[in-house]
């Protein structure tokens, strides 16, 4: 994906962006099921989004509202060949390190073992259903949350469709907060299937057809 009215983050930015990840997902679904020990989640997330920062900025785009850094954009343009050999290997350094971060803060491996039963919540395999390569898959889209409802998340969005629109592609992203669906879906996204598995939490699984 392309955009010049985003702004492509750097890999000096990384470091602001994986604080911002971690204030605007503190009460997140997902972390507070898989980690519900309040104070190894405030030890484990700040390692998590610094693993998943460094392999997207490998493997994915990363972009912003500005230079101030109040939001963060990640998408994966599935259309764009990749390195096979270097995506597999930064796929599987970031899996070690964080496995290594989840035993290290929770020798009992409690946490260890839910990341395993997991495992649905934390990929984006739904998507292999759709059997459409044409696409952009959000993986994050956040706001700082002193910043929000100003439209910047709207701003991020309406850039992604343009995007998407004018190379008629598909997007698709998941979100574990029912009370994001609504603003995914003013937007035209529907909900494609809803993913409940070893644990009373929800997946919406979404996308927005080819215009």
């Amino acid at each position: 994906m392309d955009s010049e009215n985003l702004y492509r983050v750097q890999r000096e930015d990384l470091p602001k962006l994986e604080k911002l990840l971690n204030l605007c997902f503190a009460h997140d679904p997902l972390y507070e099921t898989l980690i519900p020990n309040a104070e190894i989640r405030k030890k484990l997330m700040p390692e998590l989004f610094h693993c998943d920062m460094d392999e997207f900025y490998e493997t994915c785009e990363i972009f912003s509202d500005s230079e101030e850094l109040n939001s963060v954009l990640v998408v994966s343009d599935e259309t764009k060949s990749c390195n096979i050999f270097r995506f597999l290997y930064t796929e599987a350094k970031a899996v070690l390190h964080t496995d290594g971060f989840l035993i290290k803060e929770d020798p009992s491996l409690h946490t260890f073992y839910n990341f395993i039963k997991g495992g649905d919540y934390l990929n984006s395999n739904w998507t292999d259903q759709l059997h459409q390569n044409r696409r952009l898959h959000v993986i994050y889209l956040a706001v700082n949350p002193q910043m929000q409802h100003h439209g910047i998340a709207a701003g991020l969005l309406e850039e992604t469709i343009r995007y998407a629109d004018q190379h008629r592609m598909m997007i698709s992203l998941e979100t574990h907060n029912q009370n994001n669906v609504e603003f995914y879906q003013k937007s035209g996204f529907k909900v494609y299937g809803v993913l409940e598995k070893n644990f009373s939490l929800k997946q919406y699984c979404m996308i927005r057809e080819v215009r």
